[in-house]
């Protein structure tokens, strides 16, 4: 794999010169003074770290990792507040795209290749639980995640009390909503939050949406994938807005 760094000194370095890193996986039970350093450094720039079988590491490659493999984003990040600061002062009615605990690879990349091309202007995912920006992803976007701008936080909690301050509306895609989703105004400022298709958005996050939504389907499945689900949303807010355009 192109995109790892691994050996204890490599990867401290890496974080020391500023390397946009995904994860960190370390060996189970690891000790010393290195693996502390290297813990300390990730923990101060909100890397997530997941202690693993050696048989993991191993997956990644045959040579001497030392009990440490990192995981590269292969985009360049953005910085979220900056990002949205900018979204807010130069796009009129702005729309971006929450992603809450959607790991499928395959599903994120069709999230952002959708968001692109509905003219969303930022994709924002939690630090720990979310899918991995790798080449699958790149392709499944196609290219979508080089143009579109992504950013990864701590917290999805902070991130939506931030986006509220500024006068984005929250709109949550759930089954158990009772207003339908074309039923409200997505021509105002708005982030659209998507969860896992098994437990959906967390209980939190789903308590300071201004909105929830569901969309309607008449199957015996009961329920869409999340990334048609996510396309159906964020294009009837491109058709809101053009209706709004031509009506001008």
């Amino acid at each position: 794999m192109e995109n790892i760094i691994f050996g204890t000194r490599p990867v401290i370095e890496a974080i020391e010169t500023g390397k946009k890193i995904e994860k960190i996986y370390l060996k189970q039970k690891s000790e010393g003074e290195m693996f502390y350093q290297l813990t300390r450094l990730a923990k101060q720039n909100d890397i997530v770290i997941q202690w693993v079988p050696i048989e993991r590491l191993n997956r990644f490659t045959q040579k001497n990792h030392q009990g440490v493999v990192a995981v590269c984003s292969i985009i360049e990040l953005a910085e979220f507040e900056p990002t949205i600061e900018n979204i807010i002062n130069t796009t009129e009615n702005p729309l971006v795209i929450i992603l809450d605990g959607v790991t499928d690879v395959r599903n994120f990349g069709a999230i952002a290749r959708s968001a692109e091309c509905a003219g969303a202007q930022a994709v924002i995912m939690p630090a720990k639980g979310a899918a991995p920006i790798n080449a699958d992803a790149i392709k499944t976007s196609c290219g979508a995640l080089n143009m579109i701008p992504v950013s990864k936080v701590p917290n999805l909690k902070t991130a939506i009390f931030y986006l509220k301050s500024l006068g984005f509306q929250i709109v949550a895609a759930t089954e158990k909503a009772e207003k339908l989703y074309y039923d409200i105004d997505y021509v105002k400022p708005t982030a659209i939050i998507m969860g896992a298709e098994d437990i959906g958005i967390s209980h939190t996050n789903l308590s300071l949406c201004d909105e929830q939504v569901k969309i309607p389907v008449s199957g015996k499945i009961g329920s869409l994938n999340v990334s048609a689900a996510a396309s159906i949303l964020m294009f009837e807010s491109v058709k809101q807005k053009t209706i709004k355009s031509n009506n001008i």
